[in-house]
């Protein structure tokens, strides 16, 4: 199934949940004992979302993009401020349709790219109705 927009969400910025950040990187598991010091606080709104009032999330379903990391159920941010360049993964409706690929420009046709060769790219004609509602700038998903 190709990856499509399941559910909306508006960012809720009202609250704030700061978690410890450690100094020290951690290559497979948790920091030593030794450095037990702390950077400072982390608010993962604060980290993931740069323009509040432009960024909205999305839950996808489908696998067209799993190339990119994305997997169906995963949890999108999604910044409409930013200006869509070629080669960034964009929530795009075409012809009403919400859909989750890859934008890329190629000898002056717009083609909108799966990142799964299961999937046949959908070139956006001057028939289409086509609009890019965001750039996608994190994918959250379970492990």
């Amino acid at each position: 199934m190709s990856t499509k927009v399941e559910v909306i969400y508006a960012p809720d910025s009202s609250t704030t949940v700061e978690r410890p950040v450690f100094l020290s990187r951690v290559p497979g598991g948790f920091p030593s004992p030794a450095d037990d010091y702390l950077e400072g606080k982390l608010d993962l709104n604060q980290y993931l979302v740069k323009h509040p009032a432009a960024t909205f999330f999305v839950r996808v379903t489908g696998d067209s993009m799993t190339g990119a990391g994305i997997h169906s159920g995963d949890l999108l941010i999604v910044d409409r401020s930013l200006e869509p360049k070629d080669g960034n993964v964009v929530i795009a409706s075409v012809d009403g349709e919400l859909t989750v690929k890859r934008l890329f420009l190629r000898h002056g046709k717009l083609v909108l790219l799966p990142d799964n060769d299961q999937y046949q790219p959908i070139e956006v004609s001057g028939e289409t109705a086509f609009e890019v509602w965001g750039v996608v700038t994190h994918v959250i998903h379970e492990l």
